[in-house]
């Protein structure tokens, strides 16, 4: 790498120090006010911005802009348009104004919408999104000003991902601030939220991936027998990164930083040929736009390497999947983190009652947090090989497991348990200092010292989501405590009474234990929570009443934007498997069944060959190869037939909510019922004969 990474950090993005050098003081201290939301946009600032915005992208070397934005897809969308007008010349002009700046228009109607936009009403807008720092992107074509912007229809509502991330934002930073104003805090304006992103990944070679129709089509294999090495030895993780990919990450690293991003950590992951990239915690909103960066960058960046990224949640069946951890905090504008128990906690009651709030709010709405992580392929991740089971749980580790357990036994906590030195019993080797706490890897919400760690969610999925529900959730029960603390004539006293009550009623979701345990299944049933196991299970939960109300409430989605985020999912979730269901019927009939075809016809004139030589010869072996292929190939070809009749099926079911059922229970059962003879074959046929490449050609050739 030629250039230092402090000349080139940045260089992409209109960000605090561009602003600062390019647009005049009043103008750049009222923008700040804006995007703290302690202020409104006028036209006039957006002139100014935009003007030095154009001026610096075209220094650059852009040409066009585009509004940058987050459809119901999962995925970011953009229409580019040139910075020229024409001039009376015949010459043109470079332009760029606030009112091209502020709003863009496309077409509301082409997006998935549940509903809320028909044909006939196509026009929808996207504003700008002053509080994500505009930034410039890199491709053949050159560079091109990306502007992060909401998508919202004609009538206000929301079309996107980012506009309800936006609003929960602001809500739960009103009520926060509500809390802290109580414990005395005049000087807080704002309350962020504090978002981390891991994002796993698995790279594979190009060649391989190209003659593998399912991953082309779905992200992720449909068909395919284990390797005989997988993840058993543990040899892979943290290993030695292979020098193919560790000039993959050196240049994915710098492609990010070139675009701001605090791209810190990288590392290979347990499954072989599974890798983790994470960066430095960031404002939700920014973090959101950052990692539909990382997961754009890493497919394009592993494009030019001769390589292939998939960001499926389960792309090799038998290894594990890949998720995204969401690490989730409040921080005031002031940098004091809100979740950060200090090093006493029983003394910290500000901090125990945003713990109870937190525990509160996934005790009370633990529905939608599991929805917020769901998609179809999560539903072959979750619980198991490191990903969290489908039940959603807190985990809180020894030291505030021991203080919630005095406030509930005893109304108050006295104590805390404080971390120890961890003696190697090596003198040469340096005295640690333990954590206060271990950490669970099976725990879908786990504390993990100043934060909470959301692990459920899928690799290829958007963050926004979770984030939206989660900071949601939390707002409504914060504003349940500030309503009724501020009426308080002890605040002292009537603030222990909140915290004990919410752990009290609360305590169930609290579970340090084994996650994939039989047991917790049964204990987690006894307690009365919900295990909701696949995607189709928990849609419908977002139109339940008490969800309606908390969105509605807290001013973050309205009924109609709920009900078409239903529709959304139940017919997302149907498309992906009836696209699956028609890739594996293409593969079965054009590609393994023909091609095992072939192979018991060579089998079956070896046998006669052999015996026509030599008809005293034992031909046993291949006799029994031959019926075993026989037999698997007509379990295949039942297996395919019924998987077409059911698919066949399911597409004709007008009910958005019974079709997506109707693929989950029927469709995926007979696509369960092809794989498994075909995997079965594969390890029986000869690898010449064989139409694809195997796991072992997949995740070990790089």
């Amino acid at each position: 790498m030629s250039e230092k990474l402090t000349d080139i950090f940045g260089m992409y993005v209109f960000n605090d120090s561009v602003m600062k050098e390019r647009l005049p003081r009043d103008t750049y201290m009222k923008l700040k006010e804006i995007m703290d939301n302690r202020g409104e946009l006028t036209i006039e600032i957006a002139n100014i911005v935009a003007d030095a915005m154009k001026d610096w992208a075209v220094e650059k070397g852009a040409t066009h802009y585009t509004h940058w934005f987050q459809p119901m897809t999962g995925i970011t969308a953009e229409k580019h348009d040139s910075f020229i007008e024409p001039a009376e010349d015949g010459k043109v002009l470079m332009e760029f104004s606030g009112k091209e700046l502020i709003k863009g228009e496309p077409d509301a109607s082409s997006f998935p919408n549940g509903g809320l936009r028909e044909t006939f009403e196509a026009r929808g807008y996207t504003a700008w999104d002053c509080t994500s720092p505009a930034f410039l992107r890199e491709n053949a074509a050159g560079l091109t000003l990306c502007i992060p912007t909401a998508f919202v229809s004609y009538k206000g509502e929301a079309l996107d991902k980012k506009t309800p991330l936006l609003r929960s934002m602001q809500a739960v930073s009103n009520q926060a601030l509500r809390i802290l104003r109580l414990f005395g805090d005049t000087e807080t304006k704002h309350v962020d939220v504090s978002v981390g992103v891991e994002q796993e990944y698995f790279i594979v070679d190009r060649k391989n991936y190209k003659r593998r129709e399912d991953l082309i089509m779905t992200g992720r294999t449909l068909f395919g027998a284990p390797a005989p090495k997988g993840q058993e030895l543990d040899d892979h993780y943290f290993g030695t990164l292979k020098e193919r990919i560790a000039v993959y990450m050196q240049d994915l690293n710098r492609a990010l930083w070139k675009l701001g991003i605090y791209a810190k950590t990288q590392h290979n992951e347990v499954a072989p040929a599974q890798h983790e990239l994470a960066p430095i915690y960031e404002s939700a909103n920014v973090a959101t736009d950052h990692n539909q960066l990382v997961m754009d960058a890493m497919k394009k960046e592993a494009k030019r390497h001769g390589l292939k990224c998939l960001l499926a949640e389960k792309p090799f069946k038998g290894v594990n999947g890949s998720g995204k951890h969401d690490n989730w905090s409040l921080v005031t504008d002031k940098g004091v983190n809100l979740i950060k128990p200090g090093s006493n906690p029983d003394k910290n009651p500000q901090f125990l009652l945003f713990l109870a709030a937190i525990l509160e709010a996934v005790d009370t709405y633990p529905e939608i947090l599991r929805l917020s992580a769901s998609n179809p392929g999560n539903d072959h991740r979750l619980g198991a090989q490191e990903a969290p089971p489908a039940i959603i749980s807190v985990f809180l580790g020894d030291q505030l497991e021991d203080v919630v357990e005095q406030i509930i036994s005893k109304g108050e906590a006295k104590s805390s348990l404080h971390a120890e030195k961890l003696l190697t019993g090596v003198s040469s080797l340096p005295t640690i200092n333990k954590d206060a706490t271990d950490r669970n890897r099976t725990s879908p919400f786990a504390f993990t010292g100043n934060k909470f760690e959301f692990r459920m969610v899928g690799a290829s999925a958007s963050v926004a989501e979770a984030n939206t529900y989660l900071n949601t959730m939390v707002a409504e029960i914060l504003q349940k405590y500030a309503d009724e603390l501020e009426k308080s004539e002890n605040f002292d006293e009537d603030v222990k009474k909140v915290i004990y009550r919410a752990l009290t009623e609360h305590q169930r979701i609290i579970f340090n234990g084994n996650g994939y345990s039989e047991e917790w299944v049964k204990e987690a049933e006894r307690r009365g929570l919900p295990n909701l196991r696949a995607m189709v299970d928990a849609i419908g939960t977002l139109a339940d009443e008490k969800s309606v109300k908390l969105f509605e409430h807290q001013g973050v989605l309205s009924e109609a934007e709920i009900r078409s985020r239903v529709e959304i999912g139940y017919e997302n979730y149907a498309k992906i498997i009836n696209i699956e269901a028609k890739t594996m019927i293409d593969m079965a009939s054009k590609l393994y069944i023909p091609g095992v075809a072939r192979y018991v016809k060579v089998i079956a004139d070896s046998i006669n060959s052999v015996r026509t030589a030599c008809p005293a010869a034992d031909v046993s072996a291949q006799e029994e190869i031959l019926l075993n292929c026989s037999t698997l190939l007509a379990r295949a070809q039942k297996a395919l037939d019924d998987l077409k009749t059911a698919d066949a099926k399911a597409i004709s079911i007008a009910d958005k909510e019974e079709c997506a059922k109707f693929f989950k229970e029927d469709v995926c059962a007979r696509m369960e019922a092809l794989r498994a003879p075909i995997d079965e074959l594969e390890v029986l046929v000869e690898k010449a004969y064989w139409p694809v490449p195997a796991y072992s050609d997949l995740m070990f050739d790089i």
